[in-house]
């Protein structure tokens, strides 16, 4: 039961930074990571997504709260990152 209060307590996180810029790192196995900025565009209950606009081509990349729990997802604000409001 600890971790859905803490996977609620991301989530809540989150949609309070709903429509502001976001910079993320993503660990996709293998050493293969990637860094991105974009803005977070919804928050759903599993879910959130990130709108990346790249050369006037964008893409949605969508994560969960899990993601950021484990830390496989990165997510930093102009405040510092997202982990450290947490309280992990």
């Amino acid at each position: 039961m600890v971790a859905k209060d803490v996977l609620f307590e991301i989530r809540k996180k989150l949609e309070s930074h709903l429509g502001e810029k976001i910079k993320l790192r993503a660990n996709r196995g293998r050493r293969k990571t990637y860094e991105k900025e974009g803005v977070l565009e919804s928050t759903y209950p599993s879910i959130f997504i990130i709108r990346v606009d790249e050369n006037n081509y964008f893409q949605r990349l969508s994560f969960s709260y899990a993601d950021v729990l484990t830390e496989t997802v990165e997510l930093s604000f102009d405040e510092g990152e997202l982990r450290r409001t947490v309280g992990l």
